[in-house]
């Protein structure tokens, strides 16, 4: 047993519940709508899809210039050390901040929409339809800002409704568009979901009641914004390299090898990142706040990054291990029988999010000291292995050279977060952590090479591997957030097991 406070991994557990449960159901229904998507438009309209939605992530970043990552730290540290006023001061800064930015993102976007169908698209055609994503850019950004209101007041229940609610709305309409207008419908239904998240966030942001404080004088809402723009910058910068690796990604598998393929590689991608969400999402959503307050105290600090990592493996690992073994049914099941080529890069993505699991605690651990130019350098670092590995594999690879491109990314950018991270809260990961990580690294890596001699094989060891993973997370959870009843109990039956195992 650990002495080590059970706290933390009751905080965590409950976070990734309530969050966790949200994305749950966006999963759910995310799926749906990827497969409704699927028969209706096929790999190209999957493609192209995708790529509308990387232009406008693209373009928020660089409008945003940071400010949701910084005004999640700003109001989260306003809250711990200055109290009302403070958070008052911070929210009017960001919500004026954001307004001008939304805007002026948003119209450069539509002046410069003729250059970008013609560069990313090759079709300069499509200059209308690309116009009409600047009103996301603008929606996104707004979006963006409202989440990290919230996220900085520690409004987990709120942040979770609006997941539900625009993911429930913004499918079923994005469905609709494309069932009504075909092909046609395909930037409606791009626009639906930030538009949706948008409004929802507002109806909860006026929850809260107006700033506390008196209205800040033109200079001192100025300086706000600046001091919240130059924290933001470097972490705009960060964002930027890495939705333009994305996106450059995207282009180069389109021009190289048609639209079909950019549907496959996307097909994987929104495999990958939809179930990641769950953990992914309350991260950010709980863990980024609770670190900010905690940064000054190394010890603290790096107790924190050893709980969310191993929390993080324990929930990932049972639905990663299935889906490895799975990946054909899966595929077929959520897209068709045409998206054959997506299982082989999904394998190939499957494998990096064991290390993207473990590296994004130690990312936060930079975000949260404010390290700019640190975040940058390792953010571009990850991202330009995969966008150099790509064209690289690809000639001997085809569209799976994206996969093992993924899967090299964060070999390179693991290491380099733990060494740059870790020096500023001297921090180690735990026996624990290094036991959990070396066994779902070799429980994933055998499904792996099962799955690729034999279909069959390979589902069935992944199915088994995964409810041995997901028995142990179940007792290791319960016992270390000190649960109560039939869970306490398996988590006491847990711990005798671990003790008779390791006793000699």
């Amino acid at each position: 047993m650990t002495n080590q406070p059970p706290s933390s991994y009751r905080t965590i557990l409950r976070s990734s519940s309530i969050i966790g449960g949200s994305q749950a159901v966006n999963i759910a229904v995310g799926l749906a709508k990827m497969k409704a998507v699927a028969v209706l438009l096929g790999p190209a309209g999957v493609g192209l899809a995708g790529l509308y939605v990387s232009l406008i992530q693209t373009a928020s970043s660089i409008a945003a210039l940071g400010l949701g990552n910084v005004g999640t730290r700003q109001i989260a540290a306003a809250q711990a050390s200055g109290g009302a006023i403070a958070v008052g001061r911070t929210r009017r800064a960001l919500f004026w901040g954001t307004l001008a930015l939304a805007l002026i993102g948003a119209g450069l976007f539509a002046l410069a929409s003729g250059t970008i169908a013609r560069l990313v698209l090759d079709d300069a055609s499509r200059q209308v339809e690309v116009a009409w994503l600047s009103v996301g850019v603008a929606l996104t950004v707004a979006a963006g800002s409202q989440a990290a209101l919230l996220n900085g007041m520690r409004r987990v229940g709120d942040l979770a409704r609006i997941n539900v609610a625009s993911g429930v709305l913004g499918a079923a309409l994005g469905v609709l568009a494309v069932w009504l207008w075909g092909a046609q419908g395909v930037v409606g239904m791009v626009l639906v979901a930030p538009a949706v998240t948008f409004l929802l966030g507002h109806v909860y942001v006026a929850r809260l009641g107006l700033p506390a404080g008196a209205p800040s004088r033109l200079a001192e809402l100025a300086h706000e914004i600046r001091v919240m723009i130059m924290l933001g910058f470097a972490f705009m910068l960060s964002g930027l390299v890495t939705t333009l690796g994305h996106l450059a990604v995207r282009t180069l598998v389109q021009r190289e090898l048609g639209t079909e393929a950019l549907g496959h590689f996307q097909a994987a991608w929104a495999i990958g990142m939809t179930y990641l969400g769950f953990v992914l999402g309350a991260m950010g959503t709980d863990y980024y706040p609770r670190l900010t307050a905690a940064i000054g105290d190394p010890v603290t600090a790096t107790r924190l990054v050893n709980e969310q990592t191993e929390v993080a493996l324990l929930l990932c690992a049972p639905v990663l291990l299935a889906m490895l073994g799975l990946a054909p049914w899966v595929i077929r099941m959520l897209y068709t029988a045409e998206f054959g080529p997506a299982v082989d890069i999904l394998r190939w993505q499957l494998l990096g999010d064991i290390l993207k699991v473990m590296s994004w605690p130690l990312g936060f651990a930079i975000l949260v000291t404010g390290a700019g130019k640190t975040f940058v350098f390792t953010e571009s670092v990850g991202i330009g292995v995969f966008v150099l590995g790509v064209p690289l594999l690809m000639p001997l690879m085809g569209v799976e050279a994206t996969g093992l491109a993924f899967l090299a990314m964060y070999i390179v950018y693991l290491p380099t977060v733990w060494w740059f991270g870790g020096r500023r809260i001297g921090f180690r990961w735990t026996r624990v952590v290094k036991r959990q990580a070396l066994a779902v690294i070799s429980a994933a890596v055998v499904v792996d090479l099962t799955a690729r001699w034999s279909d069959l094989a390979g589902g069935v060891l992944g199915l088994v591997l995964a409810t041995g993973m997901g028995l142990w997370a179940l007792m290791r959870l319960s016992s270390k957030a000190g649960v109560g009843g039939a869970l306490g109990r398996i988590g006491e039956f847990g711990e005798r097991l671990k003790r008779w195992i390791t006793t000699p």
